[in-house]
């Protein structure tokens, strides 16, 4: 196994493209999770994946379980829970203006993620742990599970790679600063937004490991290296940031140099902002060359 991610996936009920959510009449199923998104985007691309995470005993959970193994994500440590549902996720898509999104996660089978469910085994073989801060923001007890998560990682050798991937709904401000924040400090690898940093009051240049910024004008920096954004007409801009995320670690695991992960990173969530739905536009191996061969006609992105 090379990567395993821990964290909340959900149903995902997607209105048609286009149409307000409360004026719409047809919904398309999908599975919606930032970790589950980032082990669908890895998986794809050739990667083994492990997810880790809870799901109820009902028909979402069976749905999202069938549609995570159709990727060729290890879901062999799920957890199904008899007493609590599979979160639902119901949103619209529109390429101009904002996505009305509406959760029913609250006393969901992932909200009850607890530390004594981790254990070593669980991450063997595992060369990156993948997780982001609405795991920890779920529950006290997903808070507990996600600093335990990163002892194992570090128990095991594996990389912890870390997006902050602030949801206000979750909680406010400074809920987010005192339960995320210091995760940050501990990440061997950060991928996170400038204005995510900004409300966790975190300096990049003061983190230790790989520190990925994806700026405001949806470029993206390591150190000197800046990747712009590939121009391309955006369908819908949700899941972006996990697939940004699978390219690059992709890159990573891979051993490239760090501008070659950087624009594998913009070239996945390129691909993916092109289609509707979280993971429909994640490419597979062959499909992401393609997609670079034919960003490259453009010129060269990646400036030191």
């Amino acid at each position: 196994m090379t990567v395993v991610v821990c964290g909340e996936a959900m149903l995902l009920m997607l209105a048609e493209p286009g149409i307000p959510l409360e004026r719409a009449t047809a919904f398309r199923r999908s599975v919606a999770g930032a970790e589950s998104n980032v082990a669908a985007g890895l998986a794809r691309l050739g990667h083994d994946a492990r997810w880790i995470g809870r799901l109820g005993a009902d028909p979402a959970g069976r749905s999202v379980l069938a549609m995570l193994r159709a990727d060729g994500i290890d879901t062999r440590h799920a957890v199904v829970d008899p007493d609590a549902p599979t979160g639902l996720l119901v949103r619209d898509s529109h390429p101009s203006r904002a996505i009305d999104v509406q959760y029913y996660r609250a006393g969901s089978a992932a909200s009850r993620l607890a530390p004594d469910e981790l254990s070593p085994e669980m991450l063997d073989g595992a060369r990156v742990v993948h997780v982001t801060g609405i795991t920890p923001m779920l529950s006290d007890s997903a808070h507990r599970a996600t600093l335990r998560l990163f002892d194992l990682a570090r128990e095991v050798g594996a990389l912890v790679s870390f997006d902050p991937n602030i949801r206000l709904k979750l909680g406010a401000p400074e809920e987010w600063r005192e339960r995320v924040a210091p995760l940050l400090g501990r990440a061997d690898v950060v991928l996170a937004g400038e204005d995510e940093l900004e409300l966790l009051g975190v300096d990049a240049a003061a983190l230790g490991g790989l520190v990925v910024v994806k700026r405001r004008d949806k470029s993206a920096t390591l150190g000197e290296l800046r990747q712009e954004a590939f121009p391309v007409p955006m369908v819908d801009p949700v899941g972006a940031g996990d697939a940004f995320a699978a390219g690059f670690l992709s890159g990573l695991l891979r051993g490239e140099p760090y501008e070659i992960c950087l624009r594998e990173a913009a070239a996945v969530a390129a691909l993916v902002v092109q289609c509707v739905g979280d993971t429909e536009g994640l490419p597979d191996r062959a499909g992401l060359d393609r997609a670079l061969a034919g960003f490259a006609e453009a010129g060269e992105t990646v400036h030191r």
